[in-house]
């Protein structure tokens, strides 16, 4: 079996195919005219194929057969590659790849319509956003859901894409390194929120590892990928690919958000240090001509 052989789709997907190739794209005709690193593009290129990877490859048949294997998938979809691409920053450069016109007539329009706003809002939101972010892991991991979701096809890449998105929602909230305004939420805010997706990851990881009975029996009845791990021991790893490297990436998250809090307040760009700094400090207003 060569690499062509992985690399060939389990279930084809041309929703993935069509995703992935646009966010492409974007993204290099953007480079051309947004100042992007080369640290900022690798970081982007890993992401998006990380998700790729774990969408749309021969890989999708073990996420479907193995419970420790789905959870590494989902640790891809909404935690490694939403965080990748998030963490290059890619929002100049993916508006620059859009054509002009189309950003003039289509794109910002629609954004300011009153249901976007209010969409983006709620979302957004950082609250909603901490809920939603695990929220979707608990209710995707509900037995009965789960037992669904991994019979029907349709569920199955419902339960994905939602994981994907959402995922790119709170690490573009999280690891925004602007100043608010223009950013959401400032970076203390930021830092408040991915600590606060912490300790719930932890408790359903250690749960999950601590139940000594089967919590999804959907594997054994469609089959194991590897016979010779017991559905227990499978269970147990699927426990703690949640509980530890999940709870790692928000520490990471975190991290990152307190780097950009240090920067943006070394720089005094913080609004409220704006606010608190005394008027002969800053710099003076350019004189206009007359």
């Amino acid at each position: 079996m060569n690499l062509l052989y992985w690399l060939d789709p389990w279930e084809p997907s041309p929703t993935v195919v069509v995703a992935i190739l646009v966010a492409a794209i974007l993204f290099v005709r953007g480079v051309r005219h947004a100042r992007v690193s080369a640290l900022r593009q690798v970081s982007f290129w890993f992401g998006l194929v990380a998700l790729y990877i774990a969408l749309h490859t021969r890989l999708d048949y073990f996420f479907e057969h193995e419970f420790f294997m789905h959870r590494l998938q989902h640790l891809v979809l909404h935690h490694l590659g939403p965080f990748f691409i998030a963490w290059s920053y890619p929002g100049a450069a993916l508006r620059a790849g859009i054509p002009f016109r189309w950003r003039q007539r289509f794109i910002g329009p629609a954004v300011r319509t009153a249901p976007v706003r209010i969409a983006l809002d709620v979302v957004f939101n950082p609250v909603v956003a901490v809920l939603l972010f695990v929220g979707l892991i608990y209710f995707w991991l509900l037995s009965p859901i789960h037992f669904k979701a991994m019979l029907d096809w349709r569920l199955y890449r419902v339960m994905n894409w939602s994981m994907v998105i959402d995922g790119l929602l709170f690490w573009w909230l999280v690891l925004d390194p602007r100043p608010a305004p223009p950013a959401r939420l400032s970076p203390g805010r930021r830092i408040m929120m991915v600590i606060a997706a912490i300790p719930p990851q932890i408790v359903l990881g250690a749960l999950i590892f601590f139940t000594p009975h089967e919590l999804y029996p959907i594997y054994s009845i469609c089959g194991r990928a590897f016979t010779w791990i017991s559905p227990i021991r499978d269970q147990q790893i699927g426990g703690l690919l949640l509980w530890i490297p999940g709870s790692m990436m928000s520490v990471f998250g975190a991290l990152i958000a307190l780097r950009h809090w240090m920067r943006l307040s070394a720089r005094e760009r913080l609004l409220e240090e704006r606010r608190d700094t005394p008027a002969e400090r800053r710099p003076a207003a350019p004189a206009r001509a007359h």
